[in-house]
């Protein structure tokens, strides 16, 4: 027996588009407001809240240093990719958007806390952005989706020139950032299992 899924197909993949947008959109919302009220209201002040390595005062960086950057120049060097990988994980679902997020957070964080060098202090999304690039290139290879695959491919050759940014070539970057925030995309899509192809049942 089969059951006709077209009506429910058609409303989940709109659901899913919806889902993409709000959090490209959400990405975008929260970055900019912080970045206005750290300006405006703060003068720049915020900006010392960001990943201080090997220095426990500065831990807390960890997870205030994606939200916060040097100059409107750097958040919007962040805000386009950083928009169009937040809409792409997100056709996967919220969680999978957390979990990925979550994990490359944490990785990122602590990669760079205990790697940056001291006397430094790291602020900026890109470590998401890496991560969530990274997740996205690797994870058709896990979860078997040939869809997501392709695209993995087609985003690995559009973005290849991000590459340089983990490495130390460039002064003033936290290639260290970019580096575990990459590792952390990599770790993601080979643990998680919710960005998993819906599979119809028959019967």
């Amino acid at each position: 027996m089969r059951t006709n899924r077209g009506d429910s197909k058609n409303y989940t993949r709109g659901g899913r588009i919806r889902t993409g947008i709000s959090l490209a959109v959400g990405f975008l919302v929260v970055e900019w407001l912080v970045q206005i009220i750290n300006f405006l209201i703060f003068g720049g002040a915020l900006s010392n809240y960001g990943i201080r390595p090997l220095d426990f005062n500065g831990i807390w960086g960890i997870f205030t240093a994606p939200l916060l950057h040097a100059n409107f120049e750097h958040l919007i060097g962040n805000s386009v990719p950083g928009a169009i990988f937040c809409f792409l994980i997100g056709l996967s679902g919220r969680k999978a958007w957390w979990e990925v997020t979550i994990i490359t957070v944490l990785v990122a964080g602590i990669g760079t806390w205990l790697l940056g060098g001291p006397g430094t202090s790291h602020i900026g999304a890109s470590s998401l952005v890496y991560g969530w690039l990274a997740y996205l290139i690797v994870r058709g290879l896990f979860n078997r989706s040939f869809s997501q695959t392709a695209l993995g491919v087609v985003l690995g050759f559009a973005y290849s020139g991000l590459v340089w940014g983990v490495l130390p070539v460039y002064e003033g970057v936290s290639w260290q950032g970019h580096l575990f925030g990459a590792i952390g995309g990599v770790i993601a899509g080979m643990i998680i299992t919710s960005d998993d192809p819906v599979k119809v049942a028959k019967r």
